[in-house]
């Protein structure tokens, strides 16, 4: 959903770095945010944070998701839109009997206040961060939305993904994976199947 339906990541962004303020940490680089972005295990995320000069104790980890949300919620989810091209890219693969799905790492109260109904009506499945155990990048979610669609490892399914947590969670699951270069480098996401740049060049692809 985020950074791939939704133009959301920069706002995602600043809450995590106003609730780290809040809490008298560190200010990280936006990059690690980009970089790891939907990768919110707890003790994974905590290992992150203090490589990157933020000690943090699961607690601590708990507590600040719990305020970035908030203030995700509060503040920017007013702001967010879906990128340009995805409604109608949404309404082409519908017409054309694709079954689609949306898997994300944001809880089931963040995608509510964010997410359109027009543009939550073209999935047949949706899968959030909080029915999960396992959040990206394991294979948890995907195997999850893949069930919900009917489909199982092995079949013809494709992941759309902007992170490496999501490229891991998706090809750990048996997908392909389309990886879309909207908050980082094709460096950064190489280990995709098929890089693109921009949503239109999804429909060459299926």
């Amino acid at each position: 959903m985020d950074g791939v339906i939704l133009d959301s990541m920069p706002y995602h962004v600043r809450a995590w770095k106003e609730a780290f303020k809040e809490y008298g940490l560190k200010e990280l680089d936006d990059k690690v945010f980009y970089l790891y972005e939907g990768a919110i295990e707890p003790e994974t995320a905590c290992k992150l944070f203090s490589k990157n000069g933020a000690n943090l104790t699961i607690e601590d980890f708990f507590n600040i998701l719990e305020r970035q949300k908030e203030i995700f919620i509060t503040r920017y989810a007013h702001k967010i839109r879906p990128f340009k091209d995805v409604p109608r890219i949404l309404s082409i693969l519908k017409e054309r009997n694709f079954r689609l799905g949306l898997v994300t790492s944001s809880h089931g109260k963040v995608l509510e206040a964010v997410l359109p109904e027009e543009i939550s009506s073209f999935f047949h499945h949706i899968v959030t961060g909080d029915e999960v155990k396992r959040r990206k990048p394991h294979p948890d979610p995907y195997l999850k939305g893949l069930n919900g669609l009917g489909f199982g490892v092995g079949d013809d399914v494709f992941a759309v993904e902007n992170a490496p947590s999501g490229i891991s969670s998706a090809k750990a699951a048996g997908l392909r994976c389309i990886a879309i270069t909207t908050t980082l480098t094709q460096e950064e996401l190489k280990r995709a199947d098929f890089i693109i740049k921009r949503h239109h060049e999804l429909i060459d692809i299926f």
